[in-house]
């Protein structure tokens, strides 16, 4: 009797100590969930924005390349530069809309919806950038201050976009559009 007593009283302690620790545990999980969500906002904004610098990027570099390699300066070159990162920017975002099932037509109105906003500020920003450095435009590919200040005006335009990135996705716009097809 004294046994099952002592098992019945250990078995009580144990139930309490699962509530106790289940309260606790509840209530952390509720605040981690609230830091969690601000955390995931900044990281997915930082993730739109990371995939809208590659396509930006491939394009602003091929565009360069091109329009050195066919002897352009200046004015053409840039746009064409721009043009190419609009172009990879959207194309990396439809590969994944697509790959989700959704017709091209369906694709190409998500990424135009998804990252218009996101690219343009970010060519302004980058290519305001490289217009400010003197002597920028004219650098040659060869010249590493060229992929330097390139790499600069990307990561510059990459720490403005986020916080827009940020603010589209917290109303159901930008990136959140592409957000909706993946699950």
């Amino acid at each position: 009797m004294d046994h099952s007593a002592h098992e019945h009283h250990q078995h009580h302690e144990h139930d309490a100590q699962d509530h106790a620790g289940h309260g606790h545990t509840g209530h952390e999980d509720h605040a981690s969930h609230g830091a969690q969500a601000k955390t995931a906002s900044w990281g997915m904004a930082a993730s739109a924005t990371l995939h809208c610098l590659t396509g930006c990027a491939i394009g602003e570099v091929l565009g360069v390349v091109i329009g050195t390699a066919l002897g352009w300066h200046g004015a053409a070159t840039i746009a064409l530069a721009i043009a190419l990162a609009f172009l990879f920017g959207y194309a990396l975002t439809m590969r994944g809309v697509l790959r989700a099932g959704l017709s091209f037509k369906e694709a190409f109105k998500v990424a135009l919806a998804a990252d218009t906003i996101s690219i343009a500020v970010m060519e302004i920003v980058d290519n305001a950038f490289i217009l400010a450095i003197p002597g920028a435009m004219e650098m040659g590919l060869a010249d590493p201050r060229f992929w330097l200040t390139l790499a600069a005006a990307l990561a510059i335009a990459f720490v403005v976009t986020v916080p827009i990135n940020r603010w589209l996705i917290s109303r159901g716009k930008g990136h959140a559009v592409v957000h909706q097809h993946h699950h």
